[in-house]
């Protein structure tokens, strides 16, 4: 990989460390959005526990030499949710979720071998 594409990567990752930083940070504290939100989703506040927790964990795997893939990989699954409760419950715009996923994916794509063992 050349430096130039290394440094996107390196760009995506920081990205989406801020992101669900911030995002899992925010359910985890009980911000009144976040707690309306998945009231809207019917599940129950243990949902937003849940996800916050995933959110925050993936962000740190991100950055653990050999465990990218899984946090990739579990940011992807949760964006999946994300985008599938925005469309079928919420209704506004899924395009945030559907571009973190994106870009979660990449990362996951970047650490596929990572994968195989």
């Amino acid at each position: 990989m050349n430096s130039a594409t290394r440094y996107v990567f390196l760009g995506i990752k920081v990205l989406l460390s801020l992101a669900f930083l911030g995002a899992g940070l925010s359910k985890l504290a009980g911000v009144e959005m976040m707690v309306q939100t998945f009231d809207g989703i019917g599940i129950g506040q243990w949902f937003r526990y849940l996800t916050g927790l995933i959110e925050v964990g993936s962000v740190v795997l991100l950055w653990v030499p050999g465990f990218q893939a899984i946090g990739a990989g579990l940011l992807v699954c949760t964006m999946i949710g994300a985008v599938l409760s925005h469309i079928l419950i919420l209704g506004p715009s899924a395009v945030p979720a559907i571009v973190l996923g994106v870009l979660a994916g990449a990362i996951l794509y970047q650490n596929r071998a990572q994968l195989a063992r």
